[in-house]
């Protein structure tokens, strides 16, 4: 199965690809705006992507006012505009994940580092374990359990298919040693990891950050990198709260993530390290 593309990331690439051609008008948005007789707001949230499904027939007067008259091109930028417009599969969980949230960027994203200190990463959990971490957080009543861990496990078949991310999963050794008994949760789970880890086609990598690495990086919480494979969608930085998640784009602000996560992918166990750590621990169940 070959991954289909993300409207999150087509809007994302939109509202750049329209800041590009003001720019290269020379226009400010004040101008822009003033000239199609729009509020200066209307343009901003286009430009800041903070629009949900972007209106054909705007775009193409942006494109008239950036004198934008190649053919191919204008029809490229319609077609963005056009793909953004559709609805993605996490949109039948929107009570779940709300809206242009982490699965949105996932679809799209070439590869994904990942470090968590509580919980196995969302990507490589298994049914069981979802199940007793959606009730552990205290996030939702018994009855959106199960919808809930449906939306989680869906997330997953991005790892599925021919053009599957490179994933690159460090993990606290808490988060293995944190695993529930009850209901072979814990073997499971533990056992998923593993066979996960010694996939040599999967492209992802598991590495156990363990406890005799005493302070680190690492210290002030989790957080998702998300690189992508078309040079005009810049990477990312996701960090989730409770009740929402913020998103990083700023230059700066990758890189500063990307210092932190190299420094701990150094720090962490190695790759086979990390899967004698584990085999270790299911063994001893």
């Amino acid at each position: 199965m070959t991954r289909r593309f993300s409207p999150t990331v087509r809007r994302r690439r939109l509202s750049a690809a329209l800041r590009a051609y003001r720019h290269s008008s020379g226009k400010t948005i004040e101008q822009a705006a003033d000239d199609l007789e729009w509020s200066r707001g209307r343009l901003a949230h286009m430009e800041g992507n903070k629009w949900t499904r972007p209106d054909v027939g705007n775009i193409r007067q942006l494109l008239d006012l950036y004198e934008v008259h190649d053919e191919e091109e204008r029809e490229a930028i319609l077609n963005l505009a056009r793909q953004s417009r559709e609805r993605g599969w996490w949109t039948k969980f929107r009570d779940v994940f709300g809206s242009d949230s982490l699965v949105g960027f996932e679809g799209e994203a070439s590869v994904i580092s990942t470090y968590q200190p509580i919980v196995i990463p969302g990507l490589l959990q298994t049914e069981g374990y979802a199940t007793a971490s959606v009730r552990a957080g205290l996030n939702a009543s018994s009855g959106d359990v199960p919808r809930m861990v449906e939306a989680r496990l869906a997330r997953q078949e991005i790892l599925v298919g021919d053009q599957t991310p490179t994933v690159w999963a460090i993990i606290d050794e808490s988060c293995i040693r944190r695993l529930p008994s009850a209901d072979d949760v814990a073997a499971d789970q533990l056992r998923h990891l593993i066979d996960t880890a010694e996939d040599p086609d999967n492209g992802i990598t598991v590495q156990v950050l363990p406890f005799t690495a005493g302070l680190h990086p690492g210290i002030s919480g989790p957080f998702v990198i998300l690189d992508f494979p078309n040079e005009l969608d810049s990477s990312l930085v996701f960090l989730e709260a409770r009740t929402d998640g913020l998103f990083l784009e700023e230059p700066d602000e990758v890189a500063e993530y990307r210092h932190v996560f190299d420094h701990l992918q150094v720090t962490a166990l190695s790759a086979a390290e990390s899967v004698t750590l584990m085999k270790s621990l299911y063994n001893d169940l």
